[in-house]
C-alpha cells in the first residue's frame, strides 16, 4: 500500500508543478499543436527558436516548461537555469527549476530554489506544497509537516497541500483522514491533477478498507 502511494505522490506532483499563472501560459505554449502534412509542434519550435537565439527568456522559460512536462529533465535543467541567469527574480523559473531538479534526483539543489522563490514571494502555496514534497521524498516527515501547516495556515485553499497530507496519512495507515483530506483536493479544485490522483486513491483505499 505505501507504495502504491509513493507511486501516486510522484506521478501527481511531477504534473503539478503548476503556478497560478502557468496554466495560462501552457495553453499558450501548447496551442499549435501537431498539424497535417508534418508542421513541427511547439516543443520543436521553441527549440528551434531557443537555438537561434539563447537571449530571449519567454522562450527559454516555456521551453523549460515542456520539457519538465515531457520528463526531459536534464533539458529543462540546462534551459531553466539559462532563463534564471536572465531574470535572476523570476520565481516561477526558480519553482519549475526545482521541479526538474527533483526530478534528477538533486533534492538539496531543488529545495534551494524554492527556498529563494519564497523568499521573493513569501507564502507562495505552489512553491511550499514543492518544498513539502521535496522534503517528504527525503523521508523528513516532520520538516513536511511543518511546511504544510504553514501553507493551510496562510493559504487555506491550497490544495496541493490537502493533497500531501492525504499521502501522508495513507503512508501512516491512518486510511480515513487520508479519503477525508482528498475530498478536499477533490472540492477544492475538482480539475486538477491533484484532483485525477484523489479520485484515484479514494477508490483504491476505499476497496482495501472494505475488504
Amino acid at each position: 500500500m505505501k507504495r502504491l502511494m509513493t507511486v501516486l505522490l510522484c506521478a501527481s506532483l511531477a504534473a503539478a508543478a503548476t503556478l497560478p499563472s502557468r496554466a495560462a501560459e501552457k495553453a499558450s505554449a501548447v496551442a499549435v499543436a501537431k498539424a497535417p502534412g508534418g508542421a513541427p509542434d511547439t516543443l520543436q519550435m521553441l527549440e528551434q527558436e531557443v537555438a537561434k537565439d539563447s537571449t530571449k527568456f519567454d522562450n527559454l522559460y516555456k521551453l523549460g516548461v515542456l520539457y519538465v512536462d515531457r520528463d526531459k529533465v536534464n533539458e529543462a535543467t540546462a534551459v531553466l537555469t539559462k532563463a534564471h541567469m536572465l531574470r535572476p527574480q523570476d520565481h516561477r523559473v526558480m519553482v519549475n527549476l526545482g521541479a526538474a531538479l527533483d526530478a534528477a534526483g538533486r533534492a538539496n539543489e531543488a529545495q534551494g530554489y524554492y527556498k529563494e522563490a519564497l523568499q521573493i514571494i513569501p507564502g507562495d502555496s505552489v512553491a511550499s506544497c514543492r518544498l513539502a514534497s521535496s522534503f517528504y521524498a527525503q523521508s523528513r516527515y516532520s520538516d513536511t509537516m511543518d511546511m504544510l501547516r504553514q501553507v493551510i495556515r496562510v493559504t487555506p485553499r491550497a490544495h496541493c497541500a490537502y493533497f500531501m497530507l492525504g499521502v501522508a496519512f495513507a503512508d501512516a495507515g491512518i486510511y480515513k483522514d487520508a479519503i477525508r483530506m482528498w475530498r478536499k483536493v477533490v472540492d477544492l479544485a475538482p480539475t486538477s491533477t491533484e484532483a485525477i490522483s484523489a479520485r484515484e486513491s479514494i477508490e483504491v483505499l476505499e476497496k482495501f478498507t472494505q475488504q
